[in-house]
């Protein structure tokens, strides 16, 4: 009897680029994981839908969009010369497929509310440690690639850096589904002007407006979408509801919630965790943001006052107001709405936090302490964007726009 092979060149019909093959059986194999196909339920911009609705898409779209790019510059870095083994390529590509693999539930939104000390980041690096001994040391390459400790810098900067295919693919594919056409950058330009000079990655001057263009696309996506004031309320308002339960639990409340989420309900775990007990990643390769929002659903009845009108608040979309200014909100004017809360509400002192609260955000479109984006000219010469730009005052971008902002229940207005 003959076995069962399958094709394991399939196609995936994109929106955004069209048809993207899988490259080779491997990835394929990747994909066809659990841990992989977790990202399918986990959404790329959190609660972001609330704001525009359209943006429902998922971390798994935006993995197999950056692969399919690095494919792209993969050729195209070969075409004009430059050495890329097969090997190579595959581990580039694995690399960027599972750079996001770490992400939990709703993404940035609860990063440093489930776990403590850790960014998706070294969660990503214990997930592709352990899919490296499942898959019999073949991602070994790709890692070395991803940690940045291969002698070929220029993969890592594909992966990993101002100029890199994760950035490239979720400006484009954030602005198509959320429909804000600031953020639309032309991928296929910027990569057609990539170049290698002494194993850095480069963009040739010739397309030096495409990356401007790409760099003020950033800005006006993290104001519009990423920092979108109605999306800060709603994060802030998760966040504030996981922290409730997290103490009720502590309490000794019973609450509903699903197997792999009571875990880390019911516990802090930190990177050691994660690293020396098995059972903490298995369980987090199970949470998704199923989990979260189903037990949120259930909390809308619970008989604490606090975790039932938040979560009905979330759920219902009845987000609190906020207000956003360049300095900091006045001490008096915080304690006026907090003392106005606590009357509304029948509240204790420190349970107003959980109806009033302050932070800053802040954001810049451009880093000149990072790894810089190098312009190429055609003497040779490599110049950092920052001072290559004759249209934008790049320098200007880079400084860090903070903002301050405060939430708080439209009932009292």
């Amino acid at each position: 009897m003959k076995p069962n092979l399958i094709n394991k060149r399939k196609i995936f019909n994109d929106p955004v680029y069209g048809f993207i093959t899988i490259p080779d059986d491997l990835i394929f194999d990747i994909i066809e994981h659990p841990y992989f196909q977790r990202l399918r339920r986990i959404k790329q911009l959190g609660l972001t839908h609330l704001v525009y609705p359209g943006a429902l898409h998922t971390r798994f779209h935006h993995a197999i969009g950056a692969m399919h790019l690095m494919n792209q510059a993969v050729s195209l870095l070969r075409s004009k010369g430059h050495i890329i083994t097969k090997a190579e390529e595959q581990g580039v590509l694995i690399a960027i497929l599972l750079h996001d693999i770490g992400h939990g539930p709703y993404s940035h939104a609860l990063e440093n509310s489930l776990v403590l000390d850790m960014n998706h980041e070294d969660i990503s690096e214990i997930f592709m440690d352990k899919l490296n001994v499942i898959f019999d040391g073949k991602l070994s390459l790709a890692i070395e690639i991803f940690k940045n400790i291969y002698p070929k810098k220029f993969l890592h900067q594909l992966v990993s850096s101002q100029l890199d295919m994760d950035r490239l693919d979720y400006l484009k594919r954030d602005s198509f589904f959320t429909g804000v056409s600031e953020g639309v950058t032309s991928t296929e330009r910027i990569i057609k002007i990539f170049d290698i000079v002494n194993d850095n990655l480069v963009a040739e001057a010739k397309g030096i407006y495409s990356i401007e263009k790409f760099i003020i696309a950033r800005r006006l996506m993290y104001w519009q979408v990423y920092l979108h004031k109605t999306v800060l309320s709603a994060e802030y308002m998760l966040m504030k509801i996981l922290k409730r339960a997290k103490y009720l639990v502590e309490k000794g409340e019973e609450l509903f919630s699903t197997p792999a989420f009571r875990l880390f309900l019911e516990n802090n775990f930190n990177k050691e965790d994660f690293l020396n007990k098995p059972f903490v990643i298995n369980n987090f390769s199970e949470l998704d943001d199923f989990d979260i929002f189903t037990s949120i659903k259930v909390w809308t009845k619970h008989h604490d006052k606090i975790l039932s009108l938040l979560s009905k608040n979330l759920v219902n979309r009845h987000l609190f107001r906020i207000e956003l200014q360049n300095k900091a909100f006045d001490f008096a004017y915080i304690k006026k709405i907090k003392d106005k809360t606590i009357k509304f509400y029948n509240l204790k002192e420190d349970e107003a936090e959980y109806f009033v609260y302050s932070d800053i955000t802040s954001n810049y479109a451009y880093n000149l302490k990072s790894d810089k984006i190098n312009i190429l000219y055609k003497n040779g010469e490599v110049v950092d964007i920052a001072k290559a730009s004759d249209q934008l005052n790049i320098s200007v971008l880079a400084k860090a726009v903070t903002k301050h902002f405060l939430c708080y229940s439209k009932e009292l207005i």
